[in-house]
């Protein structure tokens, strides 16, 4: 499984640990990945995600996973997060044009 958020597409990434006679030695930093139930009010389902706790705090600031991932960069999703977006958006169509 990769350590990558589906949402924003943060993953690992390298810098030094310094100590204190200045040796530099290489070392990963890590997202902080939490897998939690998102609810997709539109769909009127919940889906497991894999997402960092900065992209949680995304979707609560943007008012749900719907308005978040309608305006998200493909990039950025992963298959799973794109497969939802198209619902999302095939359904909000739907209520539109209805």
């Amino acid at each position: 499984m990769a350590r990558r958020c589906e949402l924003t597409g943060v993953g690992p990434m390298v810098g030094h640990s310094v100590s204190h006679s200045n040796i530099k030695t290489k070392r990963r930093f890590l997202p902080s990945l939490k897998t939690v139930k998102v609810a997709s009010e539109a769909l009127g389902q919940t889906f497991s995600l894999r997402i960092s706790n900065a992209a949680l705090r995304t979707l609560d600031f943007k008012g749900g996973l719907d308005a978040y991932i309608v305006k998200a960069r493909d990039e950025q999703l992963s298959p799973t997060a794109q497969r939802i977006k198209r619902q999302v958006r095939a359904k909000l169509a739907e209520d539109a044009a209805a």
